[in-house]
């Protein structure tokens, strides 16, 4: 049949839903094969979903903010048809979602068609002005947090009514039902205190699941060293502008830190390695995650053959993926794939921290605060750039002598950096 279902693909190891933020093709538009059907959510981060063929499309199964499994239907496309035609304004925004009745006194039709049902019953039932609430959403998209910070923040701005002047004697307690107060609404306590009840975002509730999920089923241990970084530093020091002209790049800590991975990875294999039901399923390549922090939460971009990629090509991948993540424009091939991680939680001043790994990997590298300490040196106590490093690894398949030697490789590649030029 020429009418094909479109379903909701893989998006990345351990993404098992998306919700519909946006549609890019309305209904009787014709879509090429691989161009951005729809804008999904899900819990690492916001991707466009590709249509899997060309033709014109014919149902949105799913409206915008419905929330799908993978493989469970979201459109249909006639194959068999080369062009169509402009669809209606609404459809781009989620034509076939039900309609929400009320319009706002300060809310026209086409802002509300912009937000996300939960959003827009929020906004409708408060009789809201959209354009007064800051978006903090991808494409200055309006999120629920948005509106539900909005209502406290008015709710906090109106001075408190005074109490009424009849001499009417108090009800007793008892006589007066507690009512929990509204998701996102604050309540008041004895003494002033305020207390606020919000709904998690989807995002955060996943991260959540997984995160728990990756506890239970990982025998997870946390091994730790120390780095000396004077000899990075230097380095840094001595060739970061001439990189900069060259490559058009910083020279930052982190393609240090990658590389010198990529050569440990490859010394001690099972660090890099995952469980596959019964089997160890090895990798002759470094696929890397980076852990980047967003406002919607953690996620972890994927840069592919780090232990074939040159420092300035590092630089430039961590860079891009990293500024697609913040601005929630990363494909779904940067989601997946990775092979280990590393999380830079030093940017936040973490001096220590044991990171819970990336599942299915077995393992994930955390680095923290460089420190100026003093340490002992040929004899001498001298004050060195000092970093805390640590692995977590999944114990099941990585043994303990495995985890210490491959943060050993990792301290002598950086505390001689000339082994990574030349590979010894």
């Amino acid at each position: 049949m020429p009418e094909q279902d479109v379903v909701v693909p893989e998006v990345a190891e351990s993404v098992a839903e998306v919700t519909i933020l946006n549609w890019h093709k309305g209904v009787g538009e014709f879509v090429e094969a691989d161009e951005a059907l729809a804008e999904v959510e899900t819990y690492k981060a916001n991707v466009d979903m590709p249509a899997p063929f060309a033709g014109v499309i014919t149902a949105h199964v799913a409206a915008v903010g419905d929330t799908l499994a993978i493989g469970e239907v979201v459109a249909r496309i006639d194959t068999d048809k080369t062009e169509g035609t402009a669809a209606p304004a609404e459809s781009k925004a989620g034509a076939e979602q039900p309609a929400e009745a009320a319009s706002s006194s300060g809310t026209s039709d086409d802002k509300l068609a912009d937000l996300s049902p939960a959003v827009r019953r929020i906004v409708n039932d408060g009789d809201l002005d959209v354009s007064a609430i800051t978006a903090t959403g991808p494409n200055g998209r309006l999120t629920k947090e948005d509106v539900l910070t909005f209502v406290d923040q008015q709710k906090s701005a109106k001075p408190a009514t005074p109490p009424p002047a009849a001499k009417e004697a108090p009800k007793p307690a008892a006589a007066t039902a507690a009512t929990p107060a509204p998701a996102g609404v604050s309540s008041v306590g004895a003494g002033g205190q305020t207390t606020r009840r919000v709904a998690m975002s989807k995002i955060r509730r996943s991260i959540a699941r997984n995160l728990l999920a990756a506890q239970q089923n990982a025998a997870i241990l946390t091994t730790f060293n120390e780095v000396d970084l004077t000899e990075v530093m230097a380095l840094r020091k001595k060739y970061k502008e001439p990189f900069g002209d060259k490559h058009g790049v910083g020279l930052g800590f982190m393609s240090f830190f990658s590389k010198a991975a990529a050569v440990a990875l490859a010394e001690f294999e099972r660090v890099n390695a995952r469980i596959d039901g019964d089997d160890i399923v090895y990798h002759d390549y470094v696929n890397l995650g980076v852990a980047v922090s967003t406002e919607r939460g953690l996620v972890v971009p994927v840069i592919k053959d780090v232990q074939a990629m040159s420092f300035a090509t590092v630089e430039k991948e961590i860079k891009r993926v990293a500024l697609a993540a913040r601005d929630g424009k990363i494909g779904l091939a940067e989601m997946s794939g990775g092979t280990f991680t590393i999380t830079n939680g030093g940017v936040f001043g973490s001096l220590l921290s044991t990171p819970i790994i990336n599942a299915p990997q077995s393992g994930i590298l955390g680095m923290h605060t460089i420190q100026q300490r003093p340490m002992a040196v040929d004899g001498e106590v001298k004050i060195r750039p000092m970093m805390y490093v640590a692995l977590s690894y999944d114990h099941r398949i990585v043994d303990g002598k495995e985890s210490v030697s491959f943060l050993v490789r990792l301290k002598q590649l950086l505390e001689d950096p000339a082994r990574l030029l030349l590979d010894v």
